[in-house]
């Protein structure tokens, strides 16, 4: 443990949940845990007792459970949701399913999970935002923003012009798709302040930027909890980046911004992040993480006063370890987005150089 999750308080110590099982965090709210092949090698997913209005009859409840988060579209995830079924849902049914975002590791199952848990009664239906839900769409039929000729382009216009890097992610063009192969055709909206009752209690939806199109983390504010999905993470900084789609994002102030939302909830608050442990110290952990990019921003804005630079020459500053391709493009995204950041500040210029590359200066 590093000095930083030292100021937080993980009150289930190293305890996690086993393969196809599901741990009880409290009553009615189960912690499953998948995993994943690459480097952040597992993901968080919830299990929350529920009741639903029964359609065909007044007054009467179905009872079952929501998901909260999916996993990865893989025969691996699709197993460990068998054993789930058999062993952890005490003979009910899933009812809904909810994606805090519309990155793979979140959504990739919800088609899967949908139509595995609908009926003729009863359809299992996905909650997300109408930015995400669309994006994820549009991301399970085309390239956007994770491979092919656009995403090669942006990144090489920010200076990783390295001939097998480019035809790397060039050759990706199938990256989302292969995790996310299809979406279904239809959802329920989550946006900012709407409140979801989930077995007998509110959880509200504070939507969050930077991170994905629009987040969505869930609050419960009687039973002190927070899913907060991908926005605020224990062990390691939520990646914010820049991608083709969106060139001129100023993602990076947008996260910042959304992070900042979380600091009225009780400073007690049980946070129950995708990645890592549940965790106590909500409000220290938003502080270091607006450390962490103050840091961040600090280094990018000494080099680029010393010299013009573009995000490709700002990666060994922003990130000292090896990095394969996969974090590459995650790299870069996230150097843009601290660049963009100090430029739409006017602490930088940005200019085309002769080469077609950006590169950011301190004015003069």
């Amino acid at each position: 443990m590093n000095l930083l999750e030292q100021q937080l308080d993980y009150p289930f110590g190293e305890t996690l949940p086993r393969a196809g099982t599901a741990l009880e965090i409290a009553p009615g709210l189960r912690w499953i845990r998948m995993a994943l092949p690459f480097a952040l090698d597992h993901i968080n997913l919830w299990l929350l007792r529920d009741e639903i209005e029964d359609p065909h009859d007044a007054g009467q409840k179905i009872q079952g459970w929501t998901v909260v988060d999916c996993c990865i579209s893989r025969e691996e995830s699709k197993a460990q949701w068998e054993a789930i079924f058999a062993t952890e849902l005490e003979g009910l049914p899933i009812l809904r399913v909810i994606a805090t975002h519309m990155h793979p590791d979140h959504i990739g199952l919800a088609y899967w999970l949908c139509q595995r848990w609908s009926t003729a009664s009863h359809v299992c239906r996905l909650w997300i935002s109408a930015t995400d839900y669309h994006s994820a769409r549009l991301g399970s039929q085309s390239t956007t923003g994770f491979g092919g000729d656009s995403a090669a382009r942006f990144f090489a216009s920010h200076g990783l012009t390295d001939p097998e890097s480019v035809e790397k992610i060039r050759g990706r063009a199938g990256y989302y798709p292969s995790m996310v192969p299809e979406v279904p055709a239809s959802f329920c909206r989550l946006m900012d302040g709407k409140v979801i009752r989930i077995g007998g209690k509110d959880w509200r939806c504070i939507s969050g930027y930077g991170h994905a199109p629009e987040h969505i983390a869930l609050h419960c504010d009687e039973l002190r909890l927070l899913i907060s999905g991908d926005m605020v993470l224990p062990r390691i900084s939520t990646n914010v980046s820049v991608y083709d789609m969106e060139p001129e994002a100023d993602a990076l102030t947008l996260f910042l911004a959304s992070i900042a939302k979380f600091m009225p909830l009780d400073k007690d608050t049980l946070v129950l992040p995708s990645h890592g442990k549940p965790f106590r110290g909500l409000h220290t952990r938003i502080g270091q993480l607006q450390d962490h990019h103050r840091d961040r921003l600090e280094e990018v804005m000494q080099a680029c006063t010393a010299a013009p630079c573009s995000a490709a020459d700002i990666l060994p500053i922003m990130f000292r370890r090896k990095l394969d391709l996969h974090q590459t493009t995650f790299a870069m995204g996230e150097a843009v987005a601290h660049l963009h950041a100090l430029w739409f500040g006017g602490k930088l210029t940005r200019q085309l150089d002769s080469g077609g590359i950006y590169r950011f200066s301190a004015p003069t």
